[in-house]
């Protein structure tokens, strides 16, 4: 049987990252090149960097006539009735600013029949990929992506999460090849079970058109299916991989025990209920040390409300750090602590069971479906989270339990096993 062609649209690739999407797109695209031909799109792309078994095109790599000469009949559908768009989308928080008017309209249909310079010169820019005017950047994608997929030969069209789905759900239209969508995060994630908006109607918009779903955890699927009311038939879950990396143990400057939260600093993530398990865990010892890393909206907010200032000198923020970084922080840390309100997968959390790390989580994350030994509670019980991690910092015996269980839980998280899971979805796609 003939390898499938893919044509993968994603919005962020290493080097070029913000967060954790990028680093799962790479993860399964270097797997999935070993079992299929795979061309992957990304607005922005380092053209210094090669990737073995697939090729990659940013837009801001293109020069505007090899758009120019795309085909020019083709007429932009989606979303042809809304004029309103967010001036400041947030695609990590369920903050949307006021409205501006999106005017591509003629007759119910948004035609474009070139592609013009400033369009190609969203993407060439150096501002954040998801700073500025995100929702134009995503319209713009979209127009472009179908452009280039009319001169390609492929199968099927794969999108990750919403910031391609538009460009998805428009590759098809132009193509009439089967869509699969990925669902890496929701806005029911980042905003809750109240959660509308212009990002919510995308996402829900590219799964209804999608052939297949594929959500990054059976948690995550039951979003789709019950707040999203996408087919359940439809819907193919398929757990993360975790990049194999070279484990290390580093010295701590200090004696204490060391528990991280590791994560952007999002309501979604939690972090102001790590801080008041840090102040649980202080009241029945002082033996340990709680570090907070990395970045985001709630950072200033954490650190000026001096809501910190409860557990003393025994907490600390290390804004962003590179991988490098991370992974000597975690070659230090004793236990994990993920109390995330609503996580799709939890990525994190295995890459610190790769550290031989056992971890504290929330019940409601994607990984819990995959880390059977690691100890777990609601988000919002922080006296449960807090009794775990008293319990793994002072019984030595309950800490080596659970760090091998962990370690043996890993072990089948391989994106290679990921890649298997989503080829049988392309199979059951295309009827093969």
């Amino acid at each position: 049987m003939d390898r499938i062609k893919v044509l993968e649209l994603g919005w962020e690739f290493p080097p070029l990252i913000n967060g954790g999407l990028g680093v799962a797109c790479m993860g399964l695209s270097k797997a999935l090149a070993k079992k299929v031909d795979l061309r992957v799109i990304v607005p922005k792309a380092d053209p210094s960097v090669v990737y073995d078994g697939f090729s990659l095109t940013g837009l801001n790599n293109l020069r505007l006539e090899e758009v120019e000469n795309c085909e020019d009949g083709y007429r932009y559908e989606s979303f042809a009735m809304v004029e309103h768009a967010p001036v400041d989308l947030n695609p990590y928080a369920h903050i949307e600013g006021g409205s501006h008017v999106v005017r591509f309209t003629q007759e119910g249909k948004l035609v474009f029949s070139k592609v013009h310079r400033n369009d190609l010169e969203l993407f060439t820019s150096k501002e954040d990929l998801y700073a500025g005017d995100l929702a134009r950047k995503v319209i713009e994608f979209s127009k472009i992506a179908a452009k280039l997929a009319m001169k390609m030969d492929f199968d099927l069209v794969h999108a990750h999460d919403w910031l391609t789905y538009l460009a998805g759900v428009e590759v098809k239209k132009a193509t009439n090849k089967p869509l699969v969508v990925h669902l890496h995060a929701s806005q029911f994630d980042r905003a809750g079970a109240e959660a509308r908006g212009w990002i919510y109607d995308i996402e829900k918009y590219g799964m209804e058109q999608a052939d297949a779903v594929i959500p990054v955890s059976k948690y995550t699927g039951t979003v789709a299916s019950g707040h999203y009311a996408i087919d359940p038939a439809k819907i193919f879950p398929v757990h993360n991989g975790a990049d194999p990396v070279k484990v290390f143990h580093g010295k701590k400057k200090f004696p204490e025990k060391l528990v991280l939260f590791l994560g952007r600093l999002t309501a979604q993530k939690g972090p102001e209920f790590f801080l008041q398990i840090a102040a649980k865990v202080l009241e029945k010892t002082e033996n340990v040390r709680f570090v907070m890393a990395g970045t985001g909206e709630k950072l200033r907010q954490l650190i000026e409300t001096g809501a910190f200032h409860g557990v003393g000198d025994k907490f600390h923020f290390t804004g962003f750090l590179n991988k490098q970084k991370v992974n000597e922080l975690l070659s230090i840390t004793d236990v994990y602590c993920m109390p995330s309100v609503s996580e799709p997968f939890g990525l994190s959390a295995l890459e610190a069971a790769q550290f031989n790390i056992p971890a504290v989580i929330s019940k409601q994350s994607g990984v819990a479906e995959v880390m059977k030994g690691a100890l777990k509670a609601d988000f919002w019980d922080v006296n449960m989270m807090a009794n775990h991690i008293v319990r793994l910092i002072t019984d030595d015996e309950l800490y080596r339990k659970v760090a091998e269980q962990s370690s043996e839980d890993i072990k089948a998280s391989t994106w290679d096993a990921a890649a298997d899971k989503v080829l049988r979805v392309y199979n059951h796609v295309l009827g093969r």
